[in-house]
């Protein structure tokens, strides 16, 4: 079976990163797990000096599973009311995958 992964990267200063992603495993990264549909979800970070990057990479079953969690446009990222406290951007989109091997 096939897979999406749907794939969002943000960008805020190094000293934050750690508060962050306890912030987004307690909001994002918990529902995207409770969503049904949902296959995993992974959360990836490095540090750039005094920025930092995180990626929030999740897997689904299908574009109709994305829906349940994102809503009609899959496309257009979903932000959680503290997130513009943290990061110096907020990107209206996201990118989704063809997940070609799966094992």
């Amino acid at each position: 079976m096939s897979q999406i992964a749907r794939a969002w990267f943000g960008k805020l200063p190094a000293n934050r990163l750690e508060d962050y992603v306890a912030y987004v495993e307690r909001t994002g990264v918990k529902e995207l797990r409770e969503t049904e549909g949902n296959r995993g979800v992974q959360v990836w970070t490095r540090k750039d000096g005094d920025l930092a990057e995180i990626g929030v990479i999740s897997f689904w079953d299908s574009a109709e599973a994305i829906e349940r969690f994102a809503g009609k446009d899959i496309n257009k990222a979903r932000y959680y009311p503290e997130d513009k406290t943290f990061l110096l951007k907020l990107e209206p989109q996201l990118v989704h995958y063809k997940v070609e091997d799966n094992d």
